[in-house]
């Protein structure tokens, strides 16, 4: 490896509708796909399942739900739009502490679920300019009591929706066009007039990805892995995950070439019609390479080794399996990594899966931080 050393360090050790136009000036405005009425300059983004939404000017305020939608704000330097999240701790922001000039108030955002689901009237509180939501994620939620109606008021009332649950496909209501992460990315790169931005963004996401992919082993030489979720530092009983799924939350694990330890078993992933377990007994009828384990992006590498490894370790059935005695049990990721968090997930996951291939900060987190801040 030659080129990009500068931006991708120490690699070696030993996307209803298509996109719409919508070009930013080189002053961030929105240009293409606008009109002109009266003076007043008006563009429309549009993506499934809403289909185009006009607006006047970049929104200054956005509800937000899913934690990957709140990434791509920050990431273009709109993290100070952001008014709301589902649920505020899933929007794990720790990454920004390493991009100087970069952060976002988590403090700041109202979190729209509660006890009772999710309020209509919250909605009119935040009177926010925008709804960066897919409204069918909020209708067909059970959890959320909000009903299509509730929706279409709140839209008519306050604010447009645009969005698209991405991190998964398994919901049987979503017949509806999905959209990569940066597919999505580029939606919201419009919505917000930083198209330009966005392209950096990109070039450099897919810069990075090449030069890792370049030095990855062979595909036959790949461990397979597990992702379940299972939180607590004493696990027992997991909900499985399928990595074969081309949910956004996937990613980092699809870039790598990690093959699901799943395939070909007939244990199914967890899913919005699938809310079954399995144990370890199950887990050792396939003894998977590896092993991802959700719900634990709150401890470090080290912590997660000091409590969920040792009590799999000591565990008579768990301190069996090949992914435990060779110490592939990973923290999985979150839920909803936006296209910033995925960076460092990579990073991550190709230093922990090929540490004689790959080591240290992979990428230079100041060239990044130049492309959100400047």
């Amino acid at each position: 490896m030659t080129q990009n050393r500068r931006r991708f360090l120490g690699l070696t050790a030993g996307a209803l509708a298509g996109g719409l136009a919508g070009c930013t000036g080189g002053d961030g405005t929105p240009t293409g796909n606008a009109t002109d009425t009266d003076g007043d300059a008006s563009y429309t983004v549009s993506m499934a399942p809403t289909g185009e939404v006009t607006l006047d000017s970049p929104p200054e305020t956005v509800a937000h739900y899913f934690p990957d939608y709140g990434d791509m704000a920050v990431a273009l330097g709109h993290g100070d739009s952001i008014v709301s999240m589902g649920l505020p701790s899933r929007f794990h922001t720790d990454h920004y502490d390493e991009l100087e000039g970069v952060s976002v108030d988590e403090e700041s955002m109202t979190p729209l679920v509660g006890d009772a689901g999710i309020s209509r009237e919250v909605f009119y509180e935040l009177d926010s300019d925008l709804h960066m939501i897919d409204p069918q994620w909020l209708i067909n939620n059970g959890a959320f009591k909000l009903s299509e109606e509730d929706v279409a008021e709140v839209e008519e009332e306050v604010a447009p929706f645009l969005g698209n649950a991405i991190f998964r496909r398994t919901d049987g209501w979503h017949d509806y066009r999905y959209y990569t992460l940066y597919d999505a990315f580029r939606k919201v790169a419009e919505v917000h007039g930083e198209v330009d931005r966005f392209e950096a963004l990109r070039s450099f996401h897919d810069e990075y990805v090449t030069e890792i992919q370049t030095d990855l082993p062979a595909a036959d030489d790949r461990p397979n892995a597990l992702l379940c979720f299972a939180g607590g530092d004493e696990p027992e009983s997991f909900y499985p995950y399928r990595l074969t799924d081309k949910g956004s939350n996937k990613k980092a694990f699809r870039d790598l070439g990690i093959g699901d330890a799943l395939s070909g078993t007939g244990i199914e992933g967890l899913s919005e019609s699938d809310r079954g377990t399995i144990d370890y007994e199950t887990i050792m009828e396939v003894d998977p390479d590896s092993i991802l384990l959700r719900g634990h992006e709150d401890k470090s590498r080290e912590e997660f080794e000091d409590t969920v490894l040792a009590f799999m370790k000591d565990d008579d059935v768990a301190g069996e399996l090949t992914a435990v005695q060779n110490d592939m049990v990973f923290r999985g990721g979150p839920i909803y990594p936006g296209p910033l968090h995925h960076l460092f997930l990579l990073e991550r996951y190709a230093t922990g899966y090929f540490p004689d291939t790959f080591a240290g900060e992979l990428f230079d987190r100041d060239e990044l931080a130049s492309i959100i801040t400047e």
